[in-house]
């Protein structure tokens, strides 16, 4: 086996390089009591690689068409082999993937890695969160089951509140003034080629500024250790075998999960069906859910709708611009940005757990 290994290298280097691999052999991650928070961005890698696998398996059974959409995912879960298990990874890995994202996204936040020269990493760390809402907002309706459909007419809805441009954008994703099978057919193609074909991108270069830059050291640590070096070890093999394992792990996970708990199918939507007592978003946009509803029907001029759309809107453009906007992390502004970003965290929890038990 070293042996095998070593006339790969050679085989490598002789075609682009001695030099090619060296920052992988020499690349070093600083070691400390947060170093356990560098794992949550290959965990999300890795939950992405699983909804491509798991994507690309579904899509080949799967049909984009009213008629046909729940019958075809009907098809997979009952008569082709394994068909459920890997539905139900695909749909739990999904939400994994945005809890792990969300948990690096608020990690990263709170270690000031967004600080100089890390701002694009920071930036293009947060397009990708905004993606895989996207991902999973789409991705919802594709069962065409009655949950799907009226949760998608009602998240669907909030977007006519955008100032200005609300009603062409709600003619837009919907393909019409309602949701129907121009719907379905519109949100299949941004599931499966415009959001894959972003994110692709936008992973790329996530990943290749993260290399670039290397690990971020948090502030507190960089006191401690003043001018004297932050204890390290390599990237490759101490660092990627850590992250494998993890992997490895989160597959089992995943795996039980799916066994355990089969992602359920529901009943096929009829469209003019009422909409059922209760329906509401996914977990990861109960929060803005549960805002809207309490805003007051008018704020001064503007409309609570839209008054709510515009304060997280705002809120959006503020968090990805924070690298411009917190200088001097252990300063005054620094320390009242860090605040305000822990109350965004605890806001969030709060207006979830609310709006789950309600």
């Amino acid at each position: 086996m070293p042996r095998l290994s070593q006339q790969l290298r050679e085989w490598f280097q002789a075609r682009f390089g001695t030099g090619t691999l060296d920052w992988l052999t020499h690349k070093q991650v600083p070691r400390h009591h947060h170093t356990v928070w560098y794992y949550l961005g290959g965990m999300t890698l890795f939950l992405f690689i699983v909804q491509v696998v798991t994507g690309i398996l579904l899509l080949l059974y799967y049909r984009p068409s009213p008629g046909e959409a729940f019958e075809s995912v009907q098809f997979i879960m009952t008569k082709v082999q394994f068909g459920w298990l890997v539905r139900g990874i695909h749909a739990w890995s999904a939400n994994l993937l945005i809890f792990t994202a969300m948990l690096h996204m608020f990690s990263t936040f709170l270690l000031k890695a967004y600080r100089k020269p890390r701002e694009l990493t920071w930036m293009t760390g947060c397009v990708l969160f905004f993606l895989f809402l996207g991902f999973g907002f789409s991705g919802y309706l594709l069962p065409w089951n009655t949950l799907a459909f009226f949760a998608t007419k009602v998240g669907t809805q909030m977007m006519a509140a955008v100032p200005v441009i609300g009603n062409w954008l709600l003619t837009f994703f919907r393909g019409g003034e309602d949701v129907t099978g121009a719907t379905l057919t519109r949100f299949f193609g941004f599931h499966v080629a415009i959001f894959p074909a972003l994110t692709t991108a936008v992973v790329g270069a996530h990943l290749f500024l993260v290399q670039f830059f290397g690990m971020s050291v948090p502030p507190s640590i960089e006191r401690t250790y003043s001018n004297k070096p932050v204890p390290s070890y390599s990237f490759l093999p101490s660092f990627m075998l850590r992250d494998l394992i993890g992997w490895y792990l989160a597959l089992g996970v995943l795996a039980a999960l799916a066994a355990l708990f089969p992602w359920e199918l529901g009943v096929k939507a009829d469209p003019f069906a009422p909409t059922p007592a209760g329906i509401r978003p996914e977990w990861y946009f109960l929060f803005l859910f549960q805002t809207l509803k309490l805003i007051p029907g008018r704020v001064l001029w503007i409309e609570g709708e839209q008054f709510g759309v515009l304060v997280f809107g705002l809120a959006a453009t503020l968090w990805v611009l924070i690298p411009f906007l917190d200088r001097n992390p252990t300063g005054r502004v620094g320390k009242l940005i860090t605040g305000i970003g822990a109350f965004a965290i605890v806001y969030i929890l709060a207006m979830s757990l609310w709006a789950w038990r309600s």
